[in-house]
């Protein structure tokens, strides 16, 4: 019996390194494709690029991810939780408009800092790619803490939460696509803030 515990204890250590090396090289992966994409953009990642970049012949990839999608599924995911913790940064406020302020800023500024993430998660840059259920299900999550943040200061019809998702995503854009690396219209935040919730205040 007592052999039998050690045998099973061993085996048990073995998966349990197995394992963290599995998701250590699948991270390396990640980070690669990130580091490639910033480079070819989003939509230009390549497999055998990729493999080279850590090391392995592009077949031995599928051992980590059964396929270009499934890696694209894995940063779209990992993204919209680096998203929730940008987010997470920001201090609360009892002032609507300095709540709106510092989102849609704290937005415009996420955006900026990872161009190939941006376009990943918020633009169709990759085509006849579209997120699995499960990696679609985290960016719904991350929708649902965003609605919650705007109820918290009275903010819960739909048309005024697509109205907002409109207005950080559209600045977002236009910072990127006409101001990278500046703060054009990350600077116009407080000033989009207030007209939008003197719009929302304006409904009957």
């Amino acid at each position: 019996m007592i052999g039998r515990t050690v045998v099973a204890t061993t085996q048990a250590g073995v998966a349990d390194v197995r394992s963290r090396r599995r998701e250590q090289t699948r991270t390396e992966i990640l980070e690669a494709a990130w580091g490639l994409s910033a480079r070819r953009g989003i939509a230009g990642l390549s497999l055998r690029e990729l493999a080279r970049e850590v090391g392995m012949q592009a077949p031995s990839l599928y051992t980590y991810f059964d396929s270009k999608a499934a890696i694209y599924d894995a940063m779209f995911a990992a993204g919209y939780r680096q998203l929730d913790v940008a987010l997470a940064d920001i201090e609360p406020s009892d002032d609507p408009v300095d709540a709106i302020a510092t989102a849609i800023e704290g937005f415009i500024a996420f955006c900026a800092a990872n161009v190939p993430r941006y376009q990943l998660l918020f633009t169709r840059a990759v085509p006849d790619w579209a997120p699995s259920p499960a990696a679609y299900a985290v960016s719904v999550a991350s929708y649902e803490r965003m609605t919650a943040l705007l109820a918290d200061i009275g903010i819960e019809r739909q048309e005024d939460i697509d109205l907002m998702t409109a207005l950080s995503s559209g600045m977002a854009a236009q910072q990127l696509a006409n101001d990278p690396g500046g703060d054009r219209w990350q600077q116009l935040s407080r000033d989009a803030a207030e007209m939008y919730i003197a719009h929302v205040r304006s409904r009957p």
